[in-house]
């Protein structure tokens, strides 16, 4: 029987209009054998969270270069938690402060993956952390 495929969505939350970066890990992803959902840009944390309840998501990956992550990567782990979808893994990327990254793990994100990360250690991540069904 084959593996069941990991389906990670891939958001930007807010107005950060920016989303090379978040359409390159989208086809990294899927040439890593993930099913990969892109919400495409200025996404609430409402909208990616119904996306994720509608996909059966095991992952979501939200992507800030704009300084909004304090408040939209808390959200969407608190509203995936109120939705009983708490076994999600939530993981971050783009331009965050290496200070903001423990206030970011202690709301509920799994890992924050900077500029220069290989992508190989963020595949290696989430396979290596999603949580089976």
């Amino acid at each position: 029987m084959a593996e069941k495929k990991i389906k990670i969505i891939v958001a930007k939350p807010g107005l950060d209009g920016h989303d090379r970066g978040a359409k390159l890990l989208s086809r990294i992803f899927a040439e890593a054998g993930m099913e990969v959902v892109y919400t495409g840009l200025r996404q609430t944390p409402e909208m990616i969270v119904e996306t994720a309840l509608q996909e059966d998501a095991d992952v979501v990956g939200l992507s800030s270069l704009s300084g909004v992550h304090n408040y939209f990567f808390p959200k969407v782990v608190a509203l995936l938690k109120a939705k009983k979808l708490g076994n999600v893994l939530v993981v971050g990327g783009g331009i965050i402060p290496l200070e903001d990254i423990p206030t970011l793990k202690k709301a509920g994100i799994a890992e924050i993956f900077g500029p220069g990360t290989s992508t190989d250690t963020i595949v290696g991540f989430i396979k290596a952390n999603v949580k089976s069904k």
